[in-house]
């Protein structure tokens, strides 16, 4: 039977990657995860006052549809996180609650993107920005980013055309960790308004920055067609739990079309799961006190890793900014014809699993992604491998 020829655009590096790994779980070896960025299955669990409101919808009957747009409590307090603490503008009628931000992701993708359309990434980007975006016929071009963490302006101006559609932003950034200022965001937010571009700016990692304060894009978003993404998993360590949401900038009547018909695709997938909604909206309303502690653990273990990888001939990394991954290159010389290979040979001779750099775009090719989640003598011992490893391929 034939399939569709949309789902051959689909790829996933971060749990493709896997596929390789059930075949080494076969030969009964350890595995050291450093492949998926979910800090649950580690040592950061969700805080107890969101388990509990869960399990006390649970235990209410909570657990029956609820309006698709979003339980009205929880947009009201997401309009309370996204407007009063970071200054974009909205209102409940603003905000879609979903099932993931990869959900929301896919809905905004299926509203504006039709064939032939172009979506501007940045260089390297998350993977399923471009899977969605070509899934509904359009074309990804990446932009480039300067060493020293800002977007290349005059690349993106470049590179705009007559079917750009979007430019989209992943702040802080997976998966370099890289954070942009208040500065580039009002420098993006401009060629966007000059170019009629809608920006797509995804902002799970907002709680999660180390060394400089976190500037929302709502602070700069004026009358642009901003859409932010956002959501529970990260920084409310609710991964399974799956919650995200959608917000349209109540300040942009060029949203207007988009905010009148973007329900649609809620009501078609009903709603949201309701327990997990009211187990959101407390975590909003909660202790934040979690989260100084993870950030704090991650700054160390982000430290540990990359004074480690600095060490280790034929790599160089530079210090992410936020989030939880880095994102080092590699020397492939004629040892490996490609990162693909690298991270395969790195998997089957030491068990460390790793992420391709090219899995997240043509820029991040030649590199390969780590996630620095696990406790620190995990982190020792992976790296003890790999550097053995790179050792042992370049005698």
């Amino acid at each position: 039977m034939k399939i569709s020829d949309r789902i051959s655009r689909v790829e996933y590096a971060i749990r493709d990657i896997m596929l390789h790994a059930k075949e080494y779980q076969k030969t009964g070896k350890e595995i050291m995860y450093l492949n998926i960025g979910d800090p649950v299955a580690f040592d950061f669990k969700t805080p107890l006052h969101i388990k509990n409101a869960l399990v006390d919808a649970l235990a209410s009957d909570n657990d029956y549809y609820t309006d698709s747009e979003g339980w009205n409590e929880l947009r009201q307090s997401i309009v309370g996180k996204e407007k009063d603490k970071k200054g974009l503008d909205l209102t409940p009628e603003d905000v879609l609650v979903t099932n993931g931000v990869s959900e929301g992701l896919d809905m905004v993708m299926g509203s504006i993107v039709e064939d032939g359309d172009q979506v501007l990434l940045p260089g390297p980007y998350y993977p399923p920005y471009s899977s969605y975006a070509k899934f509904y016929g359009g074309r990804i071009t990446e932009f480039e980013i300067h060493e020293d963490g800002t977007p290349n302006l005059d690349d993106i101006k470049n590179k705009i055309s007559s079917r750009s559609k979007a430019i989209c932003i992943i702040n802080p950034n997976n998966p370099t960790g890289e954070v942009f200022s208040r500065k580039s965001l009002k420098s993006l937010i401009d060629i966007a308004a000059e170019n009629n571009l809608y920006i797509i700016c995804d902002e799970i990692y907002d709680e999660i920055v180390f060394d400089n304060e976190f500037s929302g894009i709502g602070s700069v978003s004026g009358d642009a067609p901003v859409i932010l993404l956002n959501g529970f998993s990260k920084t409310y360590l609710m991964t399974g739990l799956r919650c995200g949401y959608v917000c349209m900038n109540n300040n942009s009547r060029q949203l207007d079309p988009l905010r009148q018909n973007i329900f649609k695709l809620a009501r078609v997938r009903i709603a949201s799961n309701f327990p997990v909604q009211i187990a959101a909206n407390a975590a909003l309303h909660g202790s934040q006190e979690h989260l100084p502690i993870m950030v704090q653990k991650l700054k160390k273990r982000r430290d540990l890793v990359y004074k480690r990888l600095n060490e280790i001939d034929d790599v160089e990394c530079t210090k992410p900014k936020g989030a939880f991954y880095m994102f080092p290159k590699i020397e492939l010389s004629n040892r490996w014809k490609n990162d693909l290979e690298f991270v395969i040979d790195l998997l089957n001779s030491t068990g460390v699993l790793t992420v391709h750099g090219s899995g997240f775009g043509n820029s991040g090719t030649g590199h390969f992604r780590i996630v620095y989640l696990p406790q620190e003598e995990i982190l020792e011992k992976s790296m003890d491998k790999i550097q053995a490893f790179i050792k042992k391929r370049s005698a």
